[in-house]
């Protein structure tokens, strides 16, 4: 066990350790107030504070993991070898910076709470972020310095042994809607009919009636490609299904069907099932709790996972309510337009609460590659080399990957041409490890 000495505990400090020093590096911790008792542990240990004890690994504190609430924070980025960082110390501490309260700073999402330009859709986005701004969005900077930590206490504990994580991924699929033409009813067909002929669009007149009449399957239906793939790997895709009511924002199939019910139950029988919260659910925790239960009674099983509308999160108020109404993790916190690493890790992390001060047990994993960021790049090979640098990325800290894809980037449209290719290049990822 890793012991911390540091002139005052608080929830902050606790809640960054035990992700830096625990769900990163794999070793419990640990922390102290009393002199004597930091001296007398015999195995590894490091102080956290402004002043070193003797020749202990020391890291010089900043103080944002001993404030409260927020402030207005002056942030120096500079080049750390081949990362970056921010929050430097003295010469006396082990590291030139403080990972702790820079990891923190991502973590909490500090900068998401702060005064920010946000998008159509009240997003914030990823060119407002410090990481975009500064060129690190592409790195898991969290993971790496953690692991540069572990090299300075590996040096100073040649006989502590750590435990070695592997390199995972968790598939994430999304489904906004289940099917383009089938299980529409009849006024949405009849809509869509008029719709075709008024904009001229004849080749889709044409295959909307070959699919209603069952001679050709629907674009949007992958989903037996989808469930053959996933019998060829251990580890489990997780599914999220819109169930909420039709909107300007929202146009799946009414969970009412018969064919939508039995379609998440057959997906269920292989994959994880998760919620895809209505935009409206996003504001409403009563919608929310409303669709959480409806989906609860077509799966038959407690629902654990659950990824908002559009990839929209109102800080704090979108985790409080998967909180309350005991949702256990989140697949909402990434970028639609940009790869990268929102909160600087590919380690999933708890939520901190900036406004309670205080780390919850909802479980958020970032993603860190969506296909419509891979849109980006022209051809084929620039979408499969970019992908493949992220993997390799994520590798180096052996690290989760967490891609996010839609049921309709498998099917037959040009536009997603090769994306079940680079599926199944993730994949493939982790048996290459």
């Amino acid at each position: 066990m890793l012991l911390v000495y540091t002139h005052k505990i608080t929830p902050r400090v606790k809640y960054v350790f035990k992700h830096i020093c625990t769900r990163v590096l794999g070793i419990p911790v640990s922390f102290t107030t009393t002199i004597e008792e930091f001296i007398a542990h015999d195995s590894i240990k490091m102080s956290y504070t402004r002043q070193p004890l003797s020749n202990e690994v020391f890291i010089r504190n900043y103080e944002l993991l001993f404030e409260q609430g927020l402030s207005d924070i002056d942030i120096n980025v500079q080049k750390w070898d081949d990362t970056k960082c921010f929050f430097s110390t003295g010469e006396k501490s082990a590291l030139p910076f403080d990972i702790f309260a820079a990891s923190f700073y991502l973590l909490s999402r500090y900068e998401e709470y702060l005064p920010h330009v946000k998008d159509a859709y009240g997003r914030f986005t990823a060119t407002e972020s410090l990481a975009y701004k500064h060129e690190f969005l592409t790195q898991p900077v969290i993971d790496i310095w953690a692991y540069k930590l572990k090299t300075v206490l590996e040096q100073k504990f040649e006989g502590f042994t750590f435990p070695k994580r592997q390199y995972n991924v968790k598939p994430v699929i999304d489904v906004p809607m289940a099917y383009y033409f089938k299980q529409k009813g009849l006024m949405r067909t009849i809509g869509g009919t008029l719709n075709d002929l008024f904009r001229f669009k004849l080749r889709r007149l044409y295959q909307r009636y070959l699919v209603l009449f069952g001679f050709e399957r629907d674009p949007y239906d992958t989903f037996k490609w989808i469930i053959n793939k996933q019998k060829q790997h251990q580890f489990k895709f997780i599914v999220f299904f819109l169930i909420g009511d039709y909107s300007t924002y929202d146009k799946n199939i009414n969970i009412n069907k018969k064919r939508f019910v039995s379609l998440i139950k057959s997906v269920a029988d292989y994959c994880k099932v998760g919620l895809k919260a209505s935009y409206f659910a996003l504001d409403s925790i009563a919608i929310l709790k409303k669709e959480k239960k409806k989906m609860e009674f077509v799966t038959n099983y407690e629902l654990e996972a659950s990824r908002n509308s559009f990839s929209k999160i109102n800080l704090p108020v979108s985790y409080r309510h998967l909180i309350e109404l005991e949702i256990k993790e989140d697949f909402t916190m990434g970028y639609l337009n940009y790869i990268g690493f929102r909160a600087g890790t590919c380690t999933p992390f708890l939520f901190y609460d900036l406004d309670y001060e205080t780390a919850t047990p909802l479980l958020i994993n970032s993603f860190h590659c969506i296909d419509f960021a891979l849109l980006k790049h022209q051809s084929q090979l620039d979408k499969q080399q970019e992908l493949q640098r992220l993997i390799n990325t994520v590798k180096q800290v052996n690290g989760t990957f967490t891609p996010v894809f839609h049921n309709y980037s498998f099917g037959s449209d040009i536009r997603w041409k090769g994306f079940r290719k680079l599926f199944t290049q993730i994949l493939d990822s982790v048996d290459e490890n």
